[in-house]
């Protein structure tokens, strides 16, 4: 019996795996994740992540949301809709391009400049309130210095069982993007042999494909 499970689970992963590297590849024909549009605008994110974010915001009704890489805006958009649907919370996304056309929402601050500099966490940290729920998700420059550095800038502001979320950690051949290099996986994997604060939250993968696998970490003290 056990045999049998095992191999079924490794089957399992195989066939998730390919299907996760024929979606992420698909987007050189202009398919699935970089074609994938929230209320008009482009939001480069798998969809089944974005059901397990509002999943989090409506049991967390976080009071503010801050989003490192904003590109076109369409996911703090996004975010600030599911916010709207639940009556809580405010986005705060940093980009260091201040981009043409995107969306306007009363819920939505727009702040130009590196994530990890000391001026610009200033400001998040002017919009962040000390009453209510934080999350923080890390979608900017993937490499892994910098990914590391946005996880010990900000790790310390999120709130007790509120998460970090690490997106893209499916790069350098987890299972995409083999030649890619160290990048958001191998930064989490250094941050967490050090901070005992987080942990990963397997089920929040409960839907197979995930480009943030390994990368919901929930802070459990």
């Amino acid at each position: 019996f056990y045999r049998r499970l095992y191999l079924s689970r490794t089957n399992e992963r195989e066939i998730v795996d390919s299907f996760h590297r024929l979606y992420f590849d698909a987007r050189a024909f202009n398919m699935t994740w970089r074609n994938t549009f929230w209320l008009g605008h482009q939001i480069l994110k798998c969809p089944l992540d974005l059901w397990i974010y509002q999943e989090i915001i409506t049991e967390l009704r976080p009071e503010v949301i801050v989003e490192t890489g904003t590109a076109f805006g369409g996911s703090a958009l996004y975010l600030a809709s599911i916010c709207d649907i639940v009556g809580r919370g405010k986005i705060v996304t940093v980009d260091i391009e201040d981009r043409d056309g995107r969306p306007e929402h009363p819920r939505i601050t727009y702040l130009t400049g590196s994530s990890v500099s000391d001026d610009t966490f200033k400001r998040v940290m002017r919009e962040v309130s000390e009453g209510g729920p934080i999350l923080v998700i890390l979608d900017s420059d993937h490499r892994k210095d910098h990914v590391l550095a946005e996880l010990r800038r900000y790790g310390p502001i999120v709130s007790k069982n509120s998460y970090l979320i690490v997106e893209d950690t499916n790069l350098n051949g987890h299972p995409v993007d083999p030649d890619f290099g160290p990048g958001p996986a191998e930064a989490v994997e250094e941050f967490l042999m050090k901070d005992q604060t987080f942990a990963v939250d397997s089920s929040k993968e409960k839907l197979f494909l995930s480009f943030n696998p390994g990368g919901y970490l929930k802070k459990i003290r």
